[in-house]
């Protein structure tokens, strides 16, 4: 029986948040998960000058960044055709029913509210794998 952790250990992930303690947490969960190919960016244009080089399994991604909202990186994203399917997972504390539909409309994968407890990202990680 493969191990959770074999099966992640290929996987390439992209988090972007300007707070590096955030970045360090999510950080944290996905090397506990068995993925250990994480590229952290600290601004939107920094991810997606990345992504242009750099081919990804998962973003995780901030909603408010300065410069690029994590909702800009995502509708960027989305109209790169290979990345139409990428599973991107919002993290923020925008919490307003009207920016969650921003998101959805937008093309996120899943979603998760700030401050967040690790299971329920872990949660959330794997459901954006296993699309």
């Amino acid at each position: 029986m493969t191990r959770q952790s074999d099966r992640y250990a290929s996987l390439r992930v992209l988090i972007v948040d300007d707070l590096p303690f955030a970045r360090q947490l999510i950080r944290s969960m996905l090397q506990q998960m068995g993925i250990l190919k994480i590229v952290e960016a600290s601004s939107g244009q920094d991810a997606l000058n990345h992504l242009s080089e750099n081919p990804v399994d998962l973003l995780i991604c901030d909603w408010h960044m300065p410069g690029m909202s994590g909702l800009e990186v995502l509708i960027e994203v989305r109209q790169q055709a290979c990345y139409a399917a990428l599973p991107v997972l919002m993290v923020t504390a925008e919490l307003k029913t009207a920016q969650i539909q921003d998101a959805i409309r937008a093309g996120v994968t899943s979603y998760v509210a700030k401050p967040f407890r690790p299971e329920i990202l872990k949660a959330h990680i794997e459901s954006c794998l296993a699309r």
